[in-house]
Order: C-alpha cells, then structure tokens, then sequence
C-alpha cells in the first residue's frame, strides 16, 4: 500500500495499472560526495520517453529539476546537495506515456 494517490503517483512497490513498468520508469537514486543522480532507465525515442526529473525535499522545496527531449541520449540528471539538507527527499520521473514515478530516498 503507497501513502502517495493511486492513478496519480507511481513506485516500485505501487505500479498500478503500469505493473511491471517500475524497471524501466522509477528512478534510480545515488549519493555520492555532495551530489544526487537521478537514472531513468528508459528509453528515449520520439514516441516514448522520459520528459522531466524533479528532486524535491519533504518540506516540497524543489531542489532541481531537469527537462529532457526524445532526442537525448539517457534520463539521468546530477544535482547538487545544498548544505544542511538531510531527511527524506523525493526524485520523480515523469513519462510521456506511462505517468509521474517517484522514489523516496533519506539522507
């Protein structure tokens, strides 16, 4: 059960009526030395691919966020940690066909 609205918010653990596309539409998340990458392994074709990545802190500050065109080579996106940010942020992707993705992550 997500604590996010269902047919609205996607996660691994609550894919709806897209189960089985986390795979290839929930970001993947890493930390390292300051900064935060966001992947989205999918595909970037003209019909399908992944338009937007949104970093946001549980106060809803948004952090970064990165717009992408079919003609891009991946999803992925480096943003930098401000100082004093810690606790729960939220990476989301956002799929031209198959809805908003979101992974939670604490730091």
């Amino acid at each position: 059960m997500s604590c996010y609205p269902s047919g609205i918010v996607y996660t691994e653990a609550a894919q709806g009526k897209w189960e089985g596309k986390a795979g290839s539409h929930a970001p993947k998340v890493s930390v390292e030395e300051g900064k935060l990458t966001i992947k989205t392994e999918h595909p970037m074709t003209e019909p399908h691919f992944i338009v937007r990545h949104t970093l946001v802190t549980e106060a809803g500050e948004v952090i970064g966020e990165k717009t992408f065109t079919a003609g891009d080579e991946e999803a992925a996106s480096v943003f930098e940690l401000p100082s004093g940010v810690e606790g729960k942020l939220f990476a989301t992707s956002f799929c031209n066909l198959h809805d908003l993705w979101l992974t939670e992550v604490s730091i």
